[in-house]
């Protein structure tokens, strides 16, 4: 599900759907975007830019690909795992994705993607081996690069952003898809039942070659 509009309940007349309609979109107050995104970025780091290991850098992520992944949260299609806030006013504390998003409305699932989304991303400072990323490389050339196009590097696809991505938080989605905890792509089904052992370290090393 795509967050682009807030979602009203109960019906308007005529009238006041034309009203609403020739109305532009009032954009969210900075202190309400701050309001919204400062445990956000308690977990995830100053614009999205993670130094946690196991906690995704979602800075420059889509708008989409960050509020598709907050209704999978909050709908519970996709797994949340616990972990701890490593800074912020609940530093220490535990908790996890779902329980963030069953908090957010889908105009504030719009506002956190707008907001990440307009950050760089920050690649993850990680070893690889040179060997295996250029197996990865080619794997990825041949089966990957459709949904994930630049190597894995682009925003604009919609799919996450894999090269940088830290490789322990990749190793769980990975191992999530693997045993069926998280619903992944019809088309990318096919292609992901056949990695070997071999091919996912190919292409978590790859994806770590990019500094």
């Amino acid at each position: 599900m795509k967050y682009s509009a807030i979602i009203f309940n109960g019906t308007l007349s005529g009238l006041c759907l034309g009203l609403f309609l020739a109305t532009p979109a009032i954009p969210a107050a900075a202190a309400d975007v701050a309001t919204l995104t400062a445990p956000c970025e308690d977990c995830h780091g100053k614009d999205g830019a993670s130094t946690e290991s196991k906690i995704p850098i979602i800075g420059g992520m889509s708008s989409i690909y960050i509020s598709d992944s907050l209704a999978a949260y909050r709908d519970k299609t996709r797994p949340c795992t616990d972990v701890k806030y490593p800074a912020g006013e609940h530093k220490g504390d535990t908790s996890n994705m779902c329980k963030v998003a069953e908090k957010l409305s889908e105009a504030d699932a719009t506002v956190i993607g707008d907001y990440f989304a307009d950050k760089p991303f920050a690649r993850a400072k990680q070893d690889s081996d040179a060997g295996l990323a250029e197996k990865g490389k080619a794997y990825h050339a041949v089966n990957c690069k459709k949904c994930h196009e630049d190597g894995g590097s682009s925003p604009d696809d919609d799919a996450g952003i894999l090269a940088g991505q830290w490789v322990p938080y990749l190793e769980e989605q990975f191992k999530d898809y693997q045993e069926g905890k998280r619903v992944m792509p019809e088309k990318m089904k096919p292609k992901f039942e056949k990695l070997t052992e071999d091919d996912v370290k190919a292409l978590l090393n790859y994806y770590a070659s990019f500094k």
